[in-house]
């Protein structure tokens, strides 16, 4: 029987980017419960979709495998029956060469409810932010839009008569769709530009004519590109607006688009950043500011203890006297924050709970969380690190009964060896567990395989270890010899950067401030140098 509350919508993700997407389309990604997607759309964008929502990457990247489109038909009507909330996300226009006609002809077989958001195709959308404009008075009365994935189909005769030609998917083709346009008279000084990566950070872009463009564009990787043929690709220069010196400076000062625009110190600089699979990345977000061009890495898989009950004793001791039973709460990291107030929650009881207990955490971000459940912390150590929270401790911290909600396996033991030996009666009680994912996403192999990537950051000593023995888990020789030599390994402290030097043999970029702003600002700053020094 169909369950008459499932729908699925048939999405356009735009250019991929979270900047290109439609409210509309922000909107139900926020209430999405399954979203079936194209390998081409931005992971910024996954993101945006509950934290259990069900994702399915189905590929749709030329060269690489792909999921059958029949398999893709059965799964939108499969959890569309099943009552779910289905969203079908697709690069560009989901109607713009896509195969969004047959999944619709089996969702009505199937009698399943769906709906069609639009979606900014890069069509349109690229040409535009390459500073080229598909139609003018002069140059350009008409344009049409090509796909590249069967050249024999098109009617060279006809297509090379009109104006302006923009073709998508033709990086692989660009010496046969040349051969043919000049073979159908057209003319060998004609303009055309090849947009690769349009409304990205590492967008490119190259400008010739038909009798050079191969020749300009040899032995480079085109795809993914716009190609625009025509006569309007010279009116590039003059579009531009950073070529008018009016145009520089218009923003305020110390905006982090002004920043962004004024040094672009990141720019085209590839990082993998390894991450919590449950967290979406705020270093992406800061390293993406700055040019950077980021793949995120789940390393870490946060999930609750084998046990509560360690856990839920404390919190019951919490409220079980007008005599506080602990004198301070010790917090070091955001997930022993969301766990132990979630849990508190749980058991029917609400911060007031804690009475007269003070807080002390390690960190802004953690500091952030607490800020968040409307706590401000009663001690925040210097550093932001563990290693300074027993030095410089408000109060002598002997006698004083200490809670300390903390990962179940694998973390530090020397915070609580140094509470204990200032005297403190620290009761540790299990508040999550940390473990390594299963295994490496194709994306991030791929970069790896191909070394694409010029920095990798770690935010954990765990992090480091889980990296290493997900690449343990390969089959040998899946990623070339020494892949880490022309890596830069980059550390949020000294802890981890220690577990750098264990695990992978170096660390090249260490934080001043053991923060994540603190380690994007040190990314930065290397990069200039090294970048001044090449110059």
């Amino acid at each position: 029987m169909i369950n008459p509350t499932g729908k699925v919508y048939l999405m356009g993700a735009g250019l991929g980017e979270i900047a290109y997407l439609t409210l509309q389309a922000q909107q139900l990604l926020s209430q999405a419960e399954v979203i079936i997607y194209d390998a081409l759309v931005d992971n910024s964008i996954l993101t945006l979709v509950p934290a259990n929502c069900l994702k399915l990457e189905v590929g749709k990247r030329g060269g690489k495998p792909s999921t059958l489109q029949t398999e893709i038909n059965q799964l939108l009507v499969k959890y569309c029956q099943e009552g779910k909330q289905v969203i079908r996300l697709k690069g560009g226009d989901p109607f713009i060469f896509g195969r969004t006609t047959s999944e619709i002809q089996d969702l009505i077989e199937s009698e399943c409810k769906f709906e069609v958001i639009p979606g900014l195709s890069s069509a349109l959308a690229a040409p535009t932010l390459a500073h080229i404009p598909l139609t003018d008075p002069v140059m350009s009365r008409c344009f049409a839009v090509l796909t590249a994935h069967d050249l024999e189909a098109l009617d060279w005769q006809i297509v090379s008569q009109i104006e302006t030609l923009v073709i998508l998917m033709g990086g692989r083709n660009l010496a046969e769709i040349v051969h043919q346009l000049l073979r159908h008279e057209r003319l060998p000084q004609t303009s055309i530009a090849i947009i690769q990566s349009g409304g990205c950070p590492q967008q490119k872009v190259w400008v010739g004519r038909l009798n050079d463009i191969v020749e300009i564009t040899a032995n480079q990787s085109l795809s993914p590109c716009v190609i625009v043929v025509g006569e309007v690709v010279r009116l590039r220069d003059f579009i531009n607006p950073d070529q008018y010196p009016w145009q520089q400076n218009q923003l305020p000062k110390n905006t982090i688009l002004n920043q962004h625009i004024m040094n672009q110190l990141l720019l085209g600089k590839t990082i993998l950043v390894t991450r919590s699979v449950e967290q979406s990345s705020i270093q992406s977000d800061l390293l993406k500011a700055q040019g950077a061009i980021v793949i995120e890495m789940p390393a870490l898989v946060i999930t609750p203890p084998s046990s509560w009950e360690s856990l839920d004793q404390a919190i019951v001791q919490l409220g079980s006297s007008s005599e506080n039973p602990f004198d301070w709460l010790i917090l070091t990291s955001s997930n022993a924050v969301e766990y132990f107030f979630n849990r508190l929650i749980t058991l029917g009881k609400d911060t007031r709970s804690l009475g007269q207990t003070k807080i002390a955490v390690v960190g802004k971000k953690t500091a952030a969380s607490l800020q968040e459940r409307y706590l401000k912390p009663d001690f925040i150590p210097p550093d932001f690190i563990a290693d300074s929270l027993v030095e410089h401790f408000p109060e002598s911290l002997a006698g004083k009964r200490i809670l300390f909600p903390r990962v179940e396996t694998g973390g530090r033991e020397i915070l609580v060896q140094e509470l204990t030996a200032k005297g403190a009666i620290l009761v540790e009680v299990a508040a999550y567990e940390s473990g390594c994912p299963d295994s490496i996403s194709t994306e991030v192999l791929d970069a790896l395989q191909t070394q694409k990537i010029d920095i990798i950051t770690f935010a954990s000593s765990k992090t480091v270890k889980n990296f290493c023995q997900l690449i343990q888990t390969l089959p040998e020789q899946s990623l070339p010899p020494n892949y880490l030599d022309t890596i830069w390994i980059a550390s949020i402290g000294p802890q981890t950067s220690k577990s750098c030097q264990s695990l992978l043999g170096r660390v090249d970029i260490e934080a001043q401030e053991y923060t994540l702003e603190g380690l994007t600002q040190a990314i930065i700053e290397i990069s200039g140098k090294r970048k001044t020094q090449c110059l």
